[in-house]
């Protein structure tokens, strides 16, 4: 067990590494319980380090023997590793140890998953594989040899030998150790072939076990896609020979990026339309791409340290992002983007796990795998796109390839490229990667004489060991409309870097309404008081999707603090402007579908909270059910014609044209199945062939309160199918009823397919009953204690997933005494359980501190 209470490491301590790596050769002799891992590596001494200190990272290993240059050496333990007395010159280290994969329930290292063997090595797995300089800056070749009686063995880089019982494989780019990766086992493989822009012909194989044959197709055809648009869009090829994906069943992250052998979850790459929804698809095309595009941002260019996180993870998730627009709808796109940002980041930003997108410390790394480093991450390198414009981009881009080809790099060289490709200060942006919140931006608007005034001021609230914040770079893309809904001035984008800033615009001849912040040009909190009928205007007629949207989404959210705390609300006017919105063919189905989506309780939580107001999570489930009464009375006449245009019978593809109609589908059925009780979707669900269609008319049968059949059949149908009894648990958490929740929860763990082990069946039941606020803030602590109970059983079989869960919490603050009371008690609770994980201790320290 990981201590504790550590020590934070501090960005201000790195110093170079005192040996570098010039090549490994690790020798793997297979066994469940036993595996023998023999290493051969060749040190020499760096000259840019100030020290000769040879230290070796190392968990849970048993040592069998060491030796540098043929000569036994005895090993002096330290601190996640041993330090051993070596020469001031090269030299080469030579171990052996002993490791368990079956009994590595934490998922770190090399462990078995369902009998095969796999790895996970990001951030720090390595050193419980061997000893090592487990550190992003030490990169080295590797060479692997594999010994046992696996039909399947794989390591990164190209096959380079083979025998009975034995497999070579060699990566001829250097890597740090939390790219190497290993498997074995029964597998098999869909494979394909992928022609670079320079002709160069490179294998592909995506490995699954025996059965899931059928669900690789989707995934290959998105890895080509991917492989396509980054030479496109970015001038990268690809360079090796081979490609590999392996499906993995248990495994804590979505996928892994390791050189030339990229492992999955089994959720972010098996899809079939029969087994997969629609939002399946989308999310296994887009985690592909990048996982591929760390190739070279990742990969081939790295992080220094754990502290340039964002370096490689800001920038990626930014590139998918990209691909994503490219591959579907732009603005649906987008609008998505947020959401997810908003839902995950913001709320990390506004509590008490907020943290800067390059920490200056933390205690436990795998705990700053956050919404900040990966969504906030790509919205500062969309801003800084957006201000030195496309072009200086690519040659920004271009420069940082060239340059820092095979290095370990920071943030600040990031920065150095960007200024001295374009020529640009950086300095003030730089405050985005150091300065922790989400910046609030308020504006006031004056019209005089033709001039039309727009005075915005910026003000960043206090976070955790941040009190005081500078002003930073907004770039904020305005539009300007007539009262007949016609731009009278299109984006434009304005440029913000003091805390109070004014922009003017003349030559009108009426005072225009404000589109401000256009595809939401940056990662912040807008404020400005308007009325309900300007934002209807601009849910009609603003011509940028995004703030036609978001317009919209205001409205919904004035209602609902309305319903719930018992105000005026514009209910009448959010459902006609609906209704319109609904009417009009001219607009995406995708669009309409998000649209039509209610803001989450948990947004509606923090708006309130923003505003003043102690949110009552019984107060906002009420709103938010007879909001969408109001709205299904209001929209009944509307729904037999708009369903019909759906065209949702037609053959099922999973592409963007197709996924929008059945999304359109599925929230009006939605709505329907309030005044039907349930009809029309009990016929879908028993014509239904595909996963979209089942799934959600089974979503809306619950909600009806007539599932107890279908889920029989569902259940009997998916049993042997992982991926989609996951779908199954967390449905049935999902649209539980708050009162009957936390009963829900305690009977579907006793189902014989439930399993705490693996992580995504875990996830499946408390990730979605921690996402349901009705239900896991229930007055009486019940789903307090609920979650606690299992946090406490599972933290010492995965402390990395118990961490994570243990977020649910954050948001303590924002609730009632009595809530509050509660869920301290639980936080102390578990705190105080003996053994705790340094990664749960962690979390749970900083979220008790606010």
């Amino acid at each position: 067990m990981k201590d504790a209470s550590p020590q934070p490491i501090q960005l201000s301590d790195y110093t170079p590494p005192d040996y570098l790596v010039e090549a490994v050769h690790l020798t793997f002799r297979l066994h469940p319980t036993a595996t023998r891992v023999v290493s051969r590596i060749a040190f020499r001494p760096n000259p840019e380090a100030a020290s000769r200190r040879f230290f070796l990272h190392g968990e849970g290993l048993t040592p069998i023997s060491a030796k540098i240059d043929g000569r036994d050496v005895t090993p002096h333990p330290a601190d996640h590793g041993i330090e051993v007395d070596a020469p001031d010159a090269p030299f080469v280290w030579e171990a052996e140890v002993e490791i368990d994969p079956e009994n590595n329930t934490a998922l770190e290292g090399l462990y078995m998953s369902n009998g095969m063997y796999c790895t996970q090595c990001e951030a720090e797995g390595f050193r419980k594989i061997t000893y090592y300089p487990d550190r992003p800056d030490v990169m080295a070749r590797f060479t692997v040899r594999i010994e046992g009686d696996e039909p399947v063995m794989l390591s990164n880089g190209n096959p380079t030998g083979a025998g009975e019982g034995w497999r070579e494989w060699t990566d001829p780019w250097p890597k740090p150790a939390y790219l190497f990766a290993l498997v074995a086992g029964d597998l098999v493989a869909r494979e394909d072939s992928f022609t670079t822009m320079s002709g160069k012909d490179v294998a592909l194989k995506l490995w699954v076990r025996p059965g899931d044959e059928g669900k690789t197709a989707f995934g290959m055809e998105a890895l080509k896609k991917s492989m396509a648009w980054d030479e496109q869009v970015y001038g990268r090829e690809y360079d090796l020979d081979l490609f590999q994906i392996v499906a993995v069943s248990d495994f804590n992250m979505g996928a892994m990026e390791n050189k030339g052998l990229n492992i999955f979850n089994t959720s972010a790459v098996l899809c079939s339309k029969e087994t997969s929804t629609d939002a399946n698809f989308e999310r296994i095309e887009a985690i592909i791409a990048h996982e591929y595009f760390h190739n070279w941002t990742g990969n081939r260019i790295t992080c220094r340290d754990w502290f340039q996180l964002s370096l490689k993870e800001g920038l990626t998730v930014f590139r998918d992002q990209s691909f994503t627009a490219d591959e579907r709808s732009a603005s649906v796109a987008r609008i998505s983007d947020v959401i997810a940002l908003r839902g995950r980041q913001f709320r990390e930003d506004n509590g008490p796990l907020a943290h800067p997108v390059q920490p200056d410390s933390f205690v436990e790394i795998n705990n700053f795998y956050t919404a900040t480093i990966y969504e906030k991450g790509a919205e500062i390198i969309r801003m800084l796109k957006t201000l030195v414009g496309d072009d200086g981009y690519r040659k920004a881009l271009d420069l940082y390839f060239a340059r820092h080809d095979g290095q370990a790099c920071t943030i600040d060289d990031w920065l150095t490229v960007f200024q001295d490709a374009t020529g640009r200060d950086l300095d003030q942006f730089k405050r985005w990667y150091k300065q922790a919140g989400t910046p609030r931006l308020s504006v006031d608007t004056e019209f005089a004489d033709g001039t039309y005034t727009l005075t915005f001021t910026q003000q960043t609230p206090p976070t955790p060991g941040q009190e005081k914040k500078e002003p930073f770079v907004i770039p904020i893309a305005l539009g300007l409309i007539g009262a007949n809904g016609d731009e009278v001035l299109p984006t434009q984008v304005l440029e913000m870097t003091s805390e109070t800033q004014s922009f003017s615009f003349g030559g009108l001849a009426a005072e225009p309404t404000p589109s401000i912040l256009r595809h939401f040009s940056a990662p912040v909190i807008l404020t400005r008081d308007t009325t309900p009928e300007e934002r209807a205007f601009l849910f009609a007629h603003d011509t940028d999707d995004f703030n036609r949207w978001e317009a919209g989404r205001s409205l919904a959210k004035e209602v609902l603090t309305g319903l719930a705390t018992g105000a005026d609300a514009p209910q009448t006017l959010y459902l006609d402007a609906l209704a319109a919105m609904l009417r009009n063919d001219s607009l995406d189905p995708a669009f309409r579908a998000l649209a039509l989506q209610m803001p989450g309780e948990d947004d509606m939580a923090q708006t309130l909270f923003d505003a003043g107001v102690t949110p009552d999570p019984d107060a906002i489930h009420g709103a938010a059910e007879t909001l969408k009464q109001a709205r299904a009375e209001h929209l009944f006449d509307l729904l037999p014609r708009l369903m019909a245009a759906m065209e949702v019978n037609e053959p099922f593809q999973p592409d963007a044209t197709q996924s929008g109609k059945r999304a359109l589908y599925l929230g009006l059925l939605q709505t329907l199945t309030r005044l039907d009780g349930g009809k029309a979707a009990a016929a879908l669900f028993e014509c239904a062939d595909n996963m979209t269609l089942s799934l959600g008319a089974l979503a809306c049968l619950l909600d009806a309160g007539r599932a107890e059949a279908p889920l029989a059949t569902f259940r009997a149908r998916w049993k042997d199918d992982a991926l989609v009894m996951d779908k199954w648990f967390m449905l049935q958490v999902g649209h539980a009823a708050p009162e009957d929740a936390v009963e829900t929860v305690n009977r579907l763990v006793t189902d014989p397919a439930f399993t705490m082990r693996n992580p995504n069946r875990f996830r499946s039941v408390f990730g979605a009953f921690a996402g349901t606020p009705a239900s896991f803030h229930r007055k009486d602590g019940s789903g307090y204690r609920l979650l606690a109970d299992w946090l406490i059983k599972l933290d010492p079989l995965n402390p990395q997933i118990t961490a994570r869960l243990s977020g649910a919490f954050d948001t303590w603050t924002r609730y009632d005494a009595d809530r509050r009371d509660l869920i301290t008690g639980e936080l102390d609770r578990i705190l105080a359980t003996p053994g705790l994980s340094r990664d749960t201790t962690e979390m749970l320290t900083r979220i008790r501190a606010a």
